[in-house]
């Protein structure tokens, strides 16, 4: 709790008093390596903020599962779309690497909203996150080479790509892993 608390501090400026009100109502789960957050079919009822871990988002497949997001330790994670509707996902939300997680229900966020000063702010900061995630997502499958995809993944994280299969490396930037294996041995 206390990573999440100095990234309030620093971004935010939060109060004691708003931190109390915001911390009160956070609970730690901790989910082990393939473990599922969130299955097709089930409603996202958390916002949650990742401690430590990497995590996936994959449409399944019969033949290849669709891998269209990632989130690392330190950002927010949640399927989104399904927490604001409170609709049923149509993806699902996998830790894949042992992954600690923050995690606010959608009930606790409007008490938050209503009972703090900040809370409408932290959860615009949360929101504007995930949704320049997505954007970037798009516009990176719109105009840059699946070689392109890979650099920027690469230089995003570079410690912790090393963590994920190479299969949902090649699924995220929609490719083959055949054709990822051709663009590492042309790059190194």
């Amino acid at each position: 709790m206390e990573e999440i608390y100095k990234y309030y501090k620093e971004q935010f400026n939060i109060s004691e008093s708003d931190w109390e009100i915001f911390a009160s109502k956070l609970t730690r789960q901790e989910f082990p390596k393939k473990s599922k957050i969130l299955n097709v079919g089930q409603t996202e009822n958390h916002l949650s903020f990742i401690e430590q871990g990497i995590v996936r988002f994959y449409i399944p497949k019969e033949d290849s599962d669709l891998t269209f997001s990632f989130a690392f330790s330190g950002s927010f994670v949640s399927a989104y779309d399904s927490f604001l509707t409170q609709a049923p996902s149509h993806y699902v939300v996998e830790a894949i690497t042992p992954t600690v997680l923050w995690r606010l229900t959608y009930e606790d966020l409007q008490t938050v909203y209503q009972q703090s000063e900040i809370g409408n702010l932290i959860g615009r900061k949360a929101s504007e996150e995930l949704f320049l995630k997505k954007s970037q997502r798009e516009l990176s499958l719109l105009n840059e080479s699946a070689e392109k995809r890979y650099l920027n993944l690469f230089t995003e994280r570079p410690e912790l790509i090393r963590q994920i299969p190479l299969k949902f490396i090649a699924s995220y930037i929609g490719i083959t892993p055949q054709a990822l294996s051709r663009i590492r041995k042309r790059i190194s």
